[in-house]
């Protein structure tokens, strides 16, 4: 008897493609191309006095649940502080948000987008490591925010220079 179902999907403690993502390690933990598109989920791991600028997107969910560490989550709407076992979701719509991790210690965070497909704006962006490897943040001049912008739209998000809440 043939079975029609689905087999679970499984990822090992090392498994998933691990990506540097402006200084930040994230490892795909699921994709879109395994879920039909349905959501991704995706591990991350955030060093002290980093994490991503600035950015909206209009036709996906993305939620945050804190493992461990902490995270100043910063939007149109005001600030909160993210501390381990806090839960975050930026809906649908275009919010701009940002987050950064502003204590001295790793953060780590998982995120799930609804549907999939910022995984791969970061497969884009990101370059391939280790698991726990952290490559220095590239530079964000003029020329690299242009670049990124563009990339960035591709997927259907907007990325906003670095100071871009603190102006509002």
């Amino acid at each position: 008897m043939e079975n029609s179902k689905p087999s679970p999907i499984t990822v090992d403690p090392t498994g998933g493609e691990i990506l540097s993502i402006v200084g930040d390690n994230y490892r795909v933990l699921v994709s879109g191309k395994q879920t039909n598109g349905a959501f991704a989920t995706i591990d991350m791991l955030i060093p002290p006095q980093s994490g991503p600028g600035p950015h909206s997107h209009s036709n996906f969910y993305e939620s945050f649940y804190i493992v461990d560490g902490e995270v100043e989550v910063h939007s149109e709407a005001g600030n909160y502080t993210a501390k381990k076992g806090s839960f975050v979701v930026i809906p649908e719509g275009g919010v701009v948000h940002y987050f950064k991790n502003v204590s001295d210690q790793l953060a780590h965070l998982l995120c799930t987008v609804v549907p999939a497909g910022l995984e791969e704006f970061f497969e884009e962006i990101g370059e391939p490591v280790a698991a726990g490897e952290f490559l220095p943040p590239p530079p964000m001049d003029p020329e690299s925010i242009k670049k990124l912008q563009a990339i960035a739209e591709k997927h259907g998000q907007i990325v906003y220079p670095p100071n871009y809440l603190d102006q509002k």
